[in-house]
Protein backbone atom coordinates (compact mmCIF):
# COMPACT_ATOMS: atom_id res chain seq x y z
CA UNK A 1 0.00 0.00 0.00
CA UNK A 2 1.50 3.40 -0.99
CA UNK A 3 1.96 6.45 1.40
CA UNK A 4 -0.79 8.17 -1.07
CA UNK A 5 -3.59 5.80 -0.88
CA UNK A 6 -3.03 6.21 3.21
CA UNK A 7 -3.03 9.61 3.18
CA UNK A 8 -6.37 10.14 0.86
CA UNK A 9 -7.96 7.03 2.86
CA UNK A 10 -7.72 8.84 6.19
CA UNK A 11 -9.21 11.79 4.68
CA UNK A 12 -12.14 9.89 3.45
CA UNK A 13 -11.27 11.04 0.21
CA UNK A 14 -10.55 8.40 -3.32
CA UNK A 15 -8.42 10.36 -6.34
CA UNK A 16 -6.16 9.25 -8.91
CA UNK A 17 -2.63 11.12 -8.19
CA UNK A 18 -3.63 13.16 -11.49
CA UNK A 19 -6.91 14.12 -9.84
CA UNK A 20 -5.52 15.12 -6.68
CA UNK A 21 -6.86 18.82 -5.31
CA UNK A 22 -3.61 21.30 -4.95
CA UNK A 23 -4.27 21.02 -1.07
CA UNK A 24 -3.44 17.55 -0.61
CA UNK A 25 -1.12 17.38 -3.12
CA UNK A 26 1.05 19.60 -0.91
CA UNK A 27 0.73 17.18 2.11
CA UNK A 28 1.67 14.41 -0.14
CA UNK A 29 4.65 16.62 -1.18
CA UNK A 30 6.05 17.44 2.33
CA UNK A 31 5.61 13.48 3.43
CA UNK A 32 8.06 12.48 0.62
CA UNK A 33 10.21 15.21 1.32
CA UNK A 34 10.16 15.05 5.06
CA UNK A 35 9.95 11.08 4.73
CA UNK A 36 7.68 11.29 8.10
CA UNK A 37 3.80 11.43 9.10
CA UNK A 38 1.68 12.45 11.90
CA UNK A 39 -1.30 10.56 12.76
CA UNK A 40 -4.61 12.88 13.59
CA UNK A 41 -4.36 14.30 16.93
CA UNK A 42 -1.13 13.10 17.44
CA UNK A 43 1.98 14.99 18.78
CA UNK A 44 5.13 12.56 17.36
CA UNK A 45 6.66 12.43 14.19
CA UNK A 46 6.54 8.79 12.67
CA UNK A 47 9.43 8.36 10.37
CA UNK A 48 8.84 6.36 7.08
CA UNK A 49 10.86 4.09 5.07
CA UNK A 50 8.94 3.68 1.83
CA UNK A 51 9.29 3.97 -1.81
CA UNK A 52 6.41 5.19 -3.86
CA UNK A 53 5.07 4.15 -7.56
CA UNK A 54 3.02 6.72 -9.34
CA UNK A 55 0.61 5.72 -12.36
CA UNK A 56 -1.44 7.47 -14.25
CA UNK A 57 -3.27 7.31 -17.81
CA UNK A 58 -2.92 11.03 -18.16
CA UNK A 59 -0.19 13.60 -19.58
CA UNK A 60 0.88 14.34 -16.64
CA UNK A 61 2.94 17.49 -17.91
CA UNK A 62 -0.03 18.68 -19.50
CA UNK A 63 -1.46 19.13 -16.17
CA UNK A 64 1.34 20.69 -14.29
CA UNK A 65 1.37 23.26 -17.66
CA UNK A 66 -2.43 23.93 -16.91
CA UNK A 67 -1.69 24.72 -13.28
CA UNK A 68 -3.88 21.36 -12.09
CA UNK A 69 -1.00 19.61 -11.02
CA UNK A 70 1.92 20.94 -8.60
CA UNK A 71 5.37 20.93 -10.37
CA UNK A 72 7.10 20.33 -7.29
CA UNK A 73 5.32 17.23 -6.70
CA UNK A 74 5.71 16.05 -10.31
CA UNK A 75 9.63 16.23 -10.15
CA UNK A 76 9.73 14.21 -6.82
CA UNK A 77 7.37 11.48 -8.21
CA UNK A 78 8.90 11.41 -11.89
CA UNK A 79 12.55 9.94 -10.76
CA UNK A 80 12.40 7.03 -12.96
CA UNK A 81 9.81 7.30 -15.61
CA UNK A 82 8.09 4.06 -17.12
CA UNK A 83 6.00 4.33 -20.26
CA UNK A 84 3.82 1.40 -20.98
CA UNK A 85 2.26 1.66 -24.59
CA UNK A 86 -1.55 0.77 -24.85
CA UNK A 87 -2.15 -3.04 -25.49
CA UNK A 88 -2.79 -2.45 -28.96
CA UNK A 89 0.65 -1.34 -29.12
CA UNK A 90 2.11 -4.68 -27.56
CA UNK A 91 0.40 -7.23 -29.28
CA UNK A 92 3.27 -9.58 -28.10
CA UNK A 93 2.46 -9.39 -24.81
CA UNK A 94 -1.17 -10.94 -25.20
CA UNK A 95 -0.69 -14.52 -25.07
CA UNK A 96 1.06 -14.18 -21.63
CA UNK A 97 -1.03 -12.01 -20.09
CA UNK A 98 -4.45 -14.17 -21.22
CA UNK A 99 -2.85 -17.01 -20.19
CA UNK A 100 -1.90 -15.62 -16.55
CA UNK A 101 -5.22 -14.52 -16.42
CA UNK A 102 -6.60 -17.69 -17.35
CA UNK A 103 -5.10 -19.48 -14.19
CA UNK A 104 -5.94 -16.77 -11.64
CA UNK A 105 -9.55 -17.19 -12.57
CA UNK A 106 -9.39 -20.84 -13.34
CA UNK A 107 -8.12 -20.92 -9.11
CA UNK A 108 -10.62 -18.31 -7.93
CA UNK A 109 -13.62 -20.29 -10.02
CA UNK A 110 -12.29 -23.95 -9.08
CA UNK A 111 -12.73 -24.99 -13.17
CA UNK A 112 -10.32 -26.31 -14.77
CA UNK A 113 -9.58 -24.60 -17.67
CA UNK A 114 -6.18 -24.68 -18.85
CA UNK A 115 -5.13 -23.72 -21.91
CA UNK A 116 -6.92 -21.12 -24.71
CA UNK A 117 -7.28 -22.89 -28.33
CA UNK A 118 -5.51 -20.98 -30.98
CA UNK A 119 -8.52 -19.84 -33.00
CA UNK A 120 -9.39 -17.76 -29.65
CA UNK A 121 -6.23 -16.56 -29.02
CA UNK A 122 -5.89 -15.49 -32.56
CA UNK A 123 -8.86 -13.55 -32.11
CA UNK A 124 -7.42 -11.88 -29.14
CA UNK A 125 -4.32 -10.96 -30.86
CA UNK A 126 -6.58 -8.73 -33.56
CA UNK A 127 -8.28 -7.03 -31.35
CA UNK A 128 -7.20 -3.68 -30.74
CA UNK A 129 -8.15 -3.86 -27.20
CA UNK A 130 -9.65 0.15 -26.42
CA UNK A 131 -10.21 -0.87 -22.66
CA UNK A 132 -6.48 -2.50 -22.53
CA UNK A 133 -5.19 -4.66 -19.95
CA UNK A 134 -8.56 -4.39 -17.81
CA UNK A 135 -10.41 -5.36 -20.58
CA UNK A 136 -8.43 -8.34 -21.54
CA UNK A 137 -8.88 -9.43 -17.77
CA UNK A 138 -12.74 -9.07 -18.18
CA UNK A 139 -13.04 -10.90 -21.70
CA UNK A 140 -11.10 -14.06 -19.72
CA UNK A 141 -12.47 -14.15 -16.53
CA UNK A 142 -15.88 -14.13 -18.67
CA UNK A 143 -14.38 -17.07 -20.73
CA UNK A 144 -13.13 -19.22 -17.93
CA UNK A 145 -16.87 -18.58 -16.15
CA UNK A 146 -18.71 -19.33 -19.22
CA UNK A 147 -16.06 -22.15 -20.30
CA UNK A 148 -17.74 -25.83 -20.30
CA UNK A 149 -14.52 -27.64 -21.34
CA UNK A 150 -11.39 -27.63 -20.35
CA UNK A 151 -10.11 -25.11 -23.02
CA UNK A 152 -11.16 -21.58 -23.90
CA UNK A 153 -12.69 -21.62 -27.16
CA UNK A 154 -14.02 -18.91 -29.66
CA UNK A 155 -17.48 -19.71 -28.74
CA UNK A 156 -16.55 -18.29 -25.10
CA UNK A 157 -15.10 -15.39 -26.41
CA UNK A 158 -17.72 -11.86 -26.97
CA UNK A 159 -19.19 -11.49 -30.54
CA UNK A 160 -17.53 -7.97 -30.57
CA UNK A 161 -14.10 -10.19 -31.06
CA UNK A 162 -15.60 -12.33 -33.13
CA UNK A 163 -17.08 -10.31 -35.77
CA UNK A 164 -13.84 -8.36 -35.96
CA UNK A 165 -12.15 -11.37 -36.48
CA UNK A 166 -14.30 -12.24 -39.29
CA UNK A 167 -14.56 -8.67 -41.16
CA UNK A 168 -10.98 -8.88 -41.00
CA UNK A 169 -10.77 -11.93 -43.11
CA UNK A 170 -13.60 -10.80 -45.55
CA UNK A 171 -12.15 -9.49 -48.47
CA UNK A 172 -13.89 -6.04 -49.79
CA UNK A 173 -14.67 -6.25 -53.31
CA UNK A 174 -14.88 -2.93 -55.62
CA UNK A 175 -18.17 -1.12 -55.27
CA UNK A 176 -20.30 -2.18 -58.43
CA UNK A 177 -18.11 -5.41 -58.78
CA UNK A 178 -15.14 -5.33 -61.30
CA UNK A 179 -13.06 -7.61 -63.38
CA UNK A 180 -10.76 -10.17 -61.93
CA UNK A 181 -8.08 -7.33 -62.14
CA UNK A 182 -9.73 -4.95 -59.92
CA UNK A 183 -10.42 -7.32 -57.61
CA UNK A 184 -6.95 -9.01 -57.11
CA UNK A 185 -5.27 -5.16 -56.95
CA UNK A 186 -8.21 -4.24 -54.76
CA UNK A 187 -7.10 -7.39 -52.84
CA UNK A 188 -3.49 -6.43 -53.14
CA UNK A 189 -4.07 -2.69 -51.66
CA UNK A 190 -5.86 -4.10 -48.78
CA UNK A 191 -2.80 -6.68 -47.88
CA UNK A 192 -0.56 -3.36 -47.78
CA UNK A 193 -2.54 -1.17 -45.50
CA UNK A 194 -2.82 -4.48 -43.28
CA UNK A 195 1.05 -5.08 -43.55
CA UNK A 196 1.78 -1.22 -42.92
CA UNK A 197 -0.75 -1.20 -40.02
CA UNK A 198 0.79 -4.49 -38.24
CA UNK A 199 3.81 -2.43 -38.71
CA UNK A 200 3.81 0.29 -36.91
CA UNK A 201 3.83 1.98 -40.50
CA UNK A 202 7.01 0.88 -41.91
CA UNK A 203 7.52 0.65 -45.28
CA UNK A 204 10.81 -1.51 -44.62
CA UNK A 205 9.09 -4.28 -42.28
CA UNK A 206 6.06 -4.24 -44.29
CA UNK A 207 8.21 -4.65 -47.43
CA UNK A 208 9.79 -7.35 -45.89
CA UNK A 209 6.50 -8.74 -44.59
CA UNK A 210 4.76 -8.73 -48.19
CA UNK A 211 7.79 -10.65 -49.77
CA UNK A 212 8.71 -7.52 -51.73
CA UNK A 213 11.60 -5.34 -51.99
CA UNK A 214 11.14 -1.68 -51.29
CA UNK A 215 11.17 0.06 -54.23
CA UNK A 216 8.36 -2.16 -55.13
CA UNK A 217 6.45 -1.62 -52.13
CA UNK A 218 6.79 2.04 -52.68
CA UNK A 219 5.44 2.00 -56.75
CA UNK A 220 2.65 0.12 -55.64
CA UNK A 221 2.27 2.94 -52.45
CA UNK A 222 1.93 5.16 -55.41
CA UNK A 223 0.05 3.43 -57.65
CA UNK A 224 -2.93 3.23 -54.59
CA UNK A 225 -2.67 6.11 -53.79
CA UNK A 226 -1.34 5.54 -49.78
CA UNK A 227 2.00 8.25 -50.04
CA UNK A 228 0.12 11.29 -48.59
CA UNK A 229 -0.23 9.33 -45.03
CA UNK A 230 3.33 10.48 -44.27
CA UNK A 231 4.40 6.43 -43.63
CA UNK A 232 8.02 5.79 -41.57
CA UNK A 233 11.18 4.72 -43.79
Amino acid sequence: MTIAFLMIHALGAHYSYSEMPLGLQAKLLRVLQEREVERVGGRKAIPLDIRVIATSNRDMAEHVAKGDFREDLYYRLNVVNINIPPLRDRKEDIPGLAEHFLAKFSGETGKKVEGIEPAAMDMLTRYDWPGNVRELENIIERAVVLEKGETVTASSLPLSLRHEAEDADIVKLPEGGGTLTDVLEELERQLIVKALKDKGGSQTAAAAALGLKRSTLRYKLEKYGLVSAELSE
